[in-house]
């Protein structure tokens, strides 16, 4: 969202509350708050070298019944596709994000995966997406949406699988936002939506037994590119 677009509802809103505008002296700091956000307390336990980030990540998503297999490179990635899929018993017809960073697979490579680009249907079973970035400290990851990365794929399919570039691992989430401000313009433009995904969906019942698939993927599978 533009700076302008922003103002307008924020006026708006202010409108309707019966506020009065900002002195100018108040809105000039706001807007140098913004325009250079703090960094935040980073915890000590993603605070470590790169490859140890890459190991935490792996441990915590785990942790939550997300799924991980480590390849060496891009040329691993359709047969990691096919081999989960072989494992859980799932059909081979997959719905994948029209997403340019998904091209450099060689999915042709697998002939018998049915790959469909676009959005997700109510009959899809197995969702392949990428990813923006991913956090260590919890197992997290960052997937922002637009026309090639419709929400759909993250929510609708209960077999959601998704390749990540080890590059992209990085220790704390505020890592992610100093990553889109700057993708956006210093926070002139950012996403319609970011999604933080930690595990497959869950929810507690009433008896306090955790089910999962509640509001989204029962599995998350996290295929990791090394190279």
């Amino acid at each position: 969202m533009s700076s302008a677009g922003r103002n307008r509802i924020i006026s708006a809103l202010r409108r309707g509350l019966g506020r009065e505008e900002l002195p100018a002296a108040v809105q000039a700091e706001l807007s140098a708050r913004l325009a250079a956000p703090q960094r935040n307390i980073i915890p000590a336990r993603s605070d470590k070298p790169h490859a140890a980030q890459v190991a935490l990540f792996v441990e915590m998503a785990e942790a939550v019944q997300a799924s991980v297999a480590r390849v060496a490179n891009a040329t691993d990635v359709p047969g990691a596709v096919a081999d989960y899929l072989a494992q859980n018993n799932l059909p081979s017809d997959i719905v994948m994000a029209p997403d340019e960073s998904l091209d450099s697979y060689p999915w042709a490579a697998r002939p018998m995966l049915n790959l469909r680009r676009g959005r997700a249907e109510d009959a899809d079973q197995v969702s392949v997406t990428g990813a923006d970035m991913a956090f260590a400290e919890t197992g997290t990851l960052m997937l922002t949406s637009d026309a090639a990365r419709p929400s759909t794929l993250n929510f609708l399919p209960e077999n959601h699988i998704v390749v990540l570039r080890a590059e992209q691992i990085t220790g704390a989430y505020e890592e992610g936002w100093r990553f889109l401000r700057a993708a956006g313009g210093n926070g002139t433009v950012m996403p319609r939506t970011v999604n933080l995904i930690t595990g497959p969906s869950r929810t507690g019942d009433i008896e306090q037994r955790i089910q999962l698939g509640a509001h989204g993927p029962r599995r998350l599978h996290i295929i990791i590119v090394d190279g």
